[in-house]
């Protein structure tokens, strides 16, 4: 089932451009790792969002995640609270969300043949009788 790791970081001042750099440079070399995404969300904060084949490819992964890390570490500030440098969060995907998927094209009606004609039925014999 496909999994999700995202981590938050607060970037220390004058080093984003670095940050991203790093980000751009980091190894991609690990299993089951579909792609990852680095995102700003505000002055000096980030996210990145990973997605992984399976949850296992996470756990896998996490010392050379870890590796990475390490390598910026002295560009992140503490995000207080007990965070450390980092919020990270990982789980599978419970379900997904997108764009609706287009209807199928209706097939056109086949014209209906006109129904066939049934001969009259025979005049009433002369001299019969009507309820």
């Amino acid at each position: 089932m496909t999994a999700f790791n995202v981590v938050r970081f607060r970037v220390k001042p004058g080093l984003e451009e670095s940050f991203v750099a790093r980000h751009r440079d980091a190894g991609r070399d690990m299993a089951g790792l579909r792609r990852g995404t680095l995102i700003k969300t505000g002055d000096r904060a980030f996210c990145f969002v990973a997605e992984w084949r399976a949850m296992s490819d996470i756990v896998s992964a996490r010392p050379k995640m870890i590796e990475i890390l390490d390598s910026m570490r002295d560009m992140l500030e503490d995000l207080g609270s007990g965070l450390g440098v980092t919020d990270p969060v990982s789980g599978e995907a419970v379900i997904e969300v997108g764009p609706p998927k287009p209807a199928r094209p209706r097939k056109k009606a086949k014209p209906k043949k006109a129904a066939a004609r049934r001969p009259a039925k025979k005049a009433r014999r002369k001299g019969a009788k009507r309820k």
